[in-house]
């Protein structure tokens, strides 16, 4: 069974700490980041903190938009992710937010006196982290996001359980030996030899995010494991796949990304894409007239097959990634010959486009699309 999908997302100073020194705590995001991570949170099963953290910051660990709340709500899921934290000496506040707040019962790993608002998990070592996020598995958390501490993130990024960091920098210093960093020491697979690679920087009121992609493999299964899990995005169907696109160009430049429909109810993650990029062609058929240049030398990573049938509408998404000019096409799992046959593969390659297939990747896939092919 695999381990959920994890997010690290922390904001630091411009040299690396957390915090500072003083009794009270430092504000390091603005508005707009605290919206940005409030959708990160909104994305996730779960949320987890070490206990320095709860100590610390005493975060509620909510969804603060009611909208979010109500997104979540429509796709069957509680309003807010389960709260997770761990300890080793199980000195937590009983009035902490993380126990007293309205998202229902934290789940604590670690030594904890019985009390209200938490429940405690029983593993055999609740400090390894793998044991923790192999638990979580088996509650159902197929996406977990971790917010810190130095403790917490170090050691995930140490054993390798990271498939995202999200890092926000504020525009300014601290300068304090005494102050908590990110990271401390330690061994790191992320080294220069093994780089993490570079999918966004983006501007986020006066901060800036870098949004890197971690774990095994190279770039090719970095970026296809993100496009498996934006596939978890998708509206619920009954008639559809949900299938998750990125388009990267030959620099690594992540030009577009895009789930099944995201915008419309008949959308294909890789349409949605290319529609952003003003690359789709018409329904007729007709070629785009002013598609990105990047395109000519670009990767699609597609959690499924592109189609190369369809009902929905009269141009499939191999004829689309083919007008645009896109050389290249990496894919995680075939599709099921349910709604179409499913031979977008030799279809592509019939028009001279490079397809590269990682099954390493379908089951994450196909567990996404599992209510549709359970009776297969």
């Amino acid at each position: 069974m695999p381990l959920p999908y994890t997010l690290l997302s922390c904001a630091i100073s411009a040299d690396g700490y957390l915090d500072d020194a003083s009794p009270d705590r430092l504000i390091l995001s603005g508005s707009e980041d605290l919206d940005r991570v409030d959708e990160l949170r909104a994305s996730c099963d779960a949320v987890l903190v070490g206990a320095g953290t709860v100590r610390a910051d005493n975060p509620r660990l909510l969804i603060r938009s009611p909208e979010r709340q109500q997104a979540r709500t429509a796709r069957g899921l509680p309003p807010h992710p389960l709260r997770v934290t761990v300890t080793r000496g199980g000195d937590l506040d009983p009035q902490a937010n993380i126990f007293t707040g309205p998202g229902g019962p934290a789940l604590v790993y670690g030594p904890l006196s019985p009390r209200d608002g938490a429940v405690v998990a029983d593993v055999r070592d609740p400090l390894s982290l793998r044991s923790v996020l192999s638990d979580l598995t088996k509650r159902g958390v197929a996406r977990l996001l971790i917010e810190g501490g130095s403790h917490v993130l170090t050691k995930v990024l140490e054993e390798d359980l990271a498939s995202e960091l999200h890092l926000a920098m504020a525009p300014f210093f601290v300068g304090e030996l005494a102050a908590p960093r990110f990271v401390i020491p330690g061994k790191y697979p992320q080294s220069g030899t093994n780089p993490m690679t570079l999918a966004e920087v983006r501007r986020v009121g006066q901060m800036s995010v870098s949004h890197y992609l971690l774990g095994l493999g190279g770039p090719d299964e970095r970026y296809l494991a993100w496009a498996v899990e934006l596939s978890r995005q998708c509206p619920p169907s009954r008639t559809a796949f949900s299938v998750g696109a990125v388009i990267v160009a030959a620099d690594g430049a992540v030009l577009s990304t895009g789930y099944s429909r995201e915008e419309e109810p008949a959308d294909h993650a890789e349409e949605v894409a290319l529609r952003k990029l003003g690359a789709l062609s018409s329904a007729g058929g007709a070629p785009p007239r002013h598609p990105d240049p990047r395109l000519r030398g670009a990767t699609i990573y597609s959690s499924m097959v592109p189609c190369g049938a369809r009902a929905s509408r009269p141009v499939t998404c191999v004829r689309h990634i083919a007008q645009a000019g896109i050389p290249r096409v990496v894919y995680a799992m075939p599709e099921p010959p349910l709604f179409a046959p499913g031979d977008g593969a030799d279809k592509l390659r019939a028009l001279g486009v490079e397809v590269t297939e990682l099954p390493d990747l379908a089951p994450r896939a196909t567990a996404i699309n599992a209510h549709l092919l359970a009776s297969r």
